[in-house]
């Protein structure tokens, strides 16, 4: 059966890799929290030894992975507190593969190559106590566990956002605890309405995922309604239209190492979670609920991109323009075919590396001429070209040039949601033309033309900064015009997906739509 398929995990591991990957954070922040302020470069080595380290890590996870398995490897599991059914369970396949990747990845280039400008102390604790719950959140098989994560995130975040951000920054701060919470509450009820109700079926309490969503059977209505309350908690996280107004004014107001972290891989929290969470726990409510969260999904893309088109600050168009891609990455999980998924799960990663990079460069930018503002920047392509041609080459990439990484996600995405959502594909494709449009007139304004005093003096990029983008151009080019690693890790999981949630349903996927092939 395919949820027996589905479950299926790997042997033991001598050691406990995913707890590492969350634990080795955890303790690197509270040694950064206890060290004197008056050692600011020992605090920066052991930040920078404690975040390599877990990308190092991440990638020996990319490496061992069993590209051939759909089921959970490397799994960790202890009981935590027995008498409620919790446990730390922790699990990996090819569609938390990635993110687990990224977040390894990112979290090193941030502390190296992002300046806080002070209290460098706290900011790196924060941002290690970040990591660690965003590598819980993507590894946790328990419901409880994940809720846990889940939550964590928020506090670093609002304090960097509020302790190291600009002008409206305790507004900004606010505004996204506020709404992520009220989000969260949601789904907190229904972790444990999930929990109780699955106990019936399955003899005892627990908030393991895997056997929850394998042998629990719950009414129609029951996990529809059950399914909302996670919905609604992933849909502000994400963010969807219409509880996307968070959004724009946390990344305006961050600090330029918040903006990469957030769009990188705190976004993807909700949509990951509408897959691991959604499809996999709720499939009939997840057919169910296609079609508004189709239409929510389309109507982000084009709202996205046109509001993105008005903004005269460069920082809130790069903001809008995630609202857009998220919303295509919701458009591939709803369709519910293997093309559609895989792309929703590429594009994930690869929103996370062409966005956060688009953060980076804003951010130096920002350093240079102290403003955001298009209109006060104009011809730094005269005297900074390398800068600008590193920007050009990332901001291909978001649009989804072929050749670049951002084009096979919303390619698969596109084609795999054709049979069956055609009429939201259809829409959501012109999505692609108002990309090129909000960024190549944004280019436009601010690299070409005659370039007037105030840009005069505009720095080209030195060697730390060329080094760090070049991290990103490299994997931006090379997932571009070789995506087949990723995709043989993630298909196999994808493909379990989508035989669970046909087995539980009458929703069918065609047969081009649910195909393992196109790994090359």
């Amino acid at each position: 059966m395919s949820g027996v398929m589905l479950a299926a995990t790997s042997a033991p591991v001598p050691f406990p890799i995913l707890t590492a990957l969350v634990l080795v954070p955890v303790i690197g922040a509270s040694i950064v929290s206890l060290m004197s302020t008056r050692m600011p470069e020992q605090v920066k080595l052991v930040a920078t030894v404690v975040s390599v380290s877990t990308a190092a890590m991440s990638l020996w996870l990319l490496s061992s992975f069993d590209s051939h398995s759909g089921g959970f490897q490397f799994v960790s599991r202890h009981e935590w507190i027995e008498t409620w059914g919790i446990s730390w369970h922790l699990g990996v396949d090819g569609i938390a593969l990635f993110m687990v990747v990224l977040t390894g990845i990112l979290f090193p280039l941030v502390i190296l190559g992002v300046d806080p400008h002070h209290d460098e102390k706290r900011y790196l604790a924060w941002l290690l106590m970040l990591e660690a719950g965003v590598m819980g959140s993507f590894l946790s098989l328990d419901l409880f566990l994940f809720f846990v994560f889940f939550e964590i995130v928020l506090v670093p975040m609002y304090f960097l956002i509020g302790g190291w951000g600009y002008d409206k920054r305790v507004y900004a701060a606010t505004k996204f605890f506020l709404y992520t919470m009220l989000g969260s509450a949601f789904m907190l009820v229904g972790i444990v309405a999930t929990a109780a109700l699955a106990s019936r079926d399955l003899g005892r309490f627990t908030f393991d995922l895997v056997e929850i969503a394998e042998r629990s059977d719950l009414a129609t209505s029951t996990g529809r309604w059950l399914f909302a309350s996670f919905a609604v908690a992933f849909a502000v996280k994400v963010p969807l239209f219409p509880v996307h107004t968070w959004l724009p004014d946390a990344h305006t107001q961050a600090p330029t190492g918040g903006s990469v972290i957030l769009a990188g891989v705190l976004l993807k929290l909700g949509t990951y979670g509408f897959l691991r969470f959604g499809l996999y726990l709720f499939p009939e409510a997840s057919v169910w609920a296609r079609p508004a969260l189709l239409t929510l999904a389309v109507i982000g893309v084009l709202w996205g991109a046109i509001a993105a088109t008005m903004q005269r600050d460069l920082k809130r168009l790069v903001a809008y323009s995630s609202v857009a891609h998220l919303g295509f990455i919701v458009l591939g999980t709803f369709a519910i075919t293997s093309q559609a998924l895989t792309g929703s799960v590429v594009q994930m990663v690869n929103h996370g590396v062409s966005t956060g990079a688009l953060f980076l460069l804003v951010g130096m930018i920002y350093e240079r001429r102290h403003t955001r503002e298009i209109a006060e920047l104009r011809g730094i392509q005269s005297v900074a070209p390398i800068f600008a041609a590193a920007f050009m080459v990332v901001m291909l990439s978001s649009i989804g040039v072929p050749g670049l990484n951002g084009f096979v996600g919303e390619f698969l995405v596109l084609i795999g949601s054709f049979e069956t959502a055609r009429w939201w594909t259809v829409v959501a494709a012109t999505g692609v033309i108002l990309a090129a449009l909000y960024l190549l007139w944004a280019y436009q304004r601010v690299f070409h033309g005659p370039v007037d005093e105030a840009n005069a003096g505009f720095g080209e990029m030195n060697l730390r900064e060329g080094s760090l983008i070049l991290v990103f151009i490299g994997i931006i080019v090379f997932t571009g015009l070789y995506p087949k690693p990723m995709l043989e890790r993630i298909e196999p999981s994808v493909g379990r997906l989508v035989e669970h949630v046909e087995s539980r349903t009458e929703f069918r996927a065609p047969a081009g739509g649910a195909s393992h092939g196109g790994g090359g």
